[in-house]
């Protein structure tokens, strides 16, 4: 007796040949790399020319004027790279120094230093302008915590960020505040991460606590320190939320940061093109700097792979 015929599933018609499946599967990142390019390419024309948004019929092509005035006319700019610059370098360091100091205090696996690590982590999931509005709440003079508690200490009436004298340090509070976890999740992976038989040996041997950190710990968690900084440095160097939120830039030109700045000059300047152009200089300095931290991490990985 015959067995019955099983009726086959028609073929599907929709196929890809081989040689254009990698076309296909980078389709996404083109995308993507396409809605990145077309606002850069239009921040960099609008930089060659003169262009408000209060006077469009004049708009025109100066072809770098707004880079001249600058580098040549303009103190205030040196005073925006200065300030960005300044406020990224403390910053960093700061959260470096704090994040490292807290991962190094938890990197013994337990109940306890988990639960502390996870409680840790709750000022990153706040909005940076959240945290921003939440301690300027805390730094009033009237009816803030910090106030009070720094009358505590003598400090009467501290102006916080209403002082040009305070208010850069006041940013950078909340910066680590906000920050620092970032840092020390990274770093705490990092160490937790570490092969565990050079330590093992170094206490067979009774190497003192700090011979072990400068020689062992610290050249083998370099990588994940110089990516911790990376990130950080080039988000510091573009802060606008934390900044904008406290203080708007100000008092006076006390905070105006490169983000500040050209957030006004857009808005209340309407200077398109001076706006585009600080924009396109921010963009360069974070290029060269990425650029020096990579560098840097490939050597380093180049080191440990010709060592081991």
């Amino acid at each position: 007796m015959a067995s019955p015929s099983i009726p086959r599933k028609p073929a599907s018609r929709f196929r890809i040949s081989r040689k254009m499946l990698p076309y296909v599967l980078s389709l996404p990142a083109l995308l993507v790399c396409i809605g990145i390019l077309i606002p850069f390419v239009t921040a960099v024309i609008y930089s060659f020319q003169r262009y408000r948004l209060s006077q469009p019929w004049s708009r025109q092509f100066n072809w770098g004027e707004n880079y001249y005035n600058f580098l040549f006319n303009d103190p205030g700019f040196w005073n925006t790279l200065k300030i960005s610059l300044l406020y990224a370098g403390i910053t960093v360091t700061l959260e470096l120094l704090l994040g490292l100091g807290i991962a190094l205090l938890l990197q013994k696996r337990s109940r306890v230093n988990n639960f502390i690590s996870i409680m840790l982590l709750l000022p990153l999931m706040i909005a940076p302008a959240l945290a921003a509005l939440m301690w300027k709440l805390m730094t009033n003079p009237g009816f803030g915590i910090l106030s009070y508690l720094a009358s505590w200490v003598g400090l009467h009436n501290f102006r916080w960020a209403s002082s040009p004298d305070t208010a850069l340090l006041t940013v950078v509070l909340v910066d680590i505040w906000v920050y620092t976890p970032f840092i020390m999740i990274l770093l705490l992976a990092g160490l937790r991460s570490l092969p565990t038989q050079p330590f093992e040996a170094a206490a067979l041997d009774g190497v003192p606590r700090t011979f072990v950190f400068f020689r062992i710990t610290l050249p083998m968690l370099t990588p994940y320190i110089l990516t911790a900084t990376l990130f950080r440095l080039l988000d510091s160097i573009q802060q606008f939320d934390i900044i904008y939120a406290m203080t708007q830039g100000g008092p006076g030109n006390a905070l105006t940061v490169f983000q500040v700045e050209a957030y006004l000059n857009f808005f209340q300047s309407t200077n398109v093109g001076r706006s585009a152009a600080l924009m396109v200089i921010l963009w360069a300095i974070t290029y060269l700097l990425s650029n020096i931290f990579i560098k840097n991490w490939l050597r380093l990985r180049e080191r440990a792979r010709g060592e081991a």
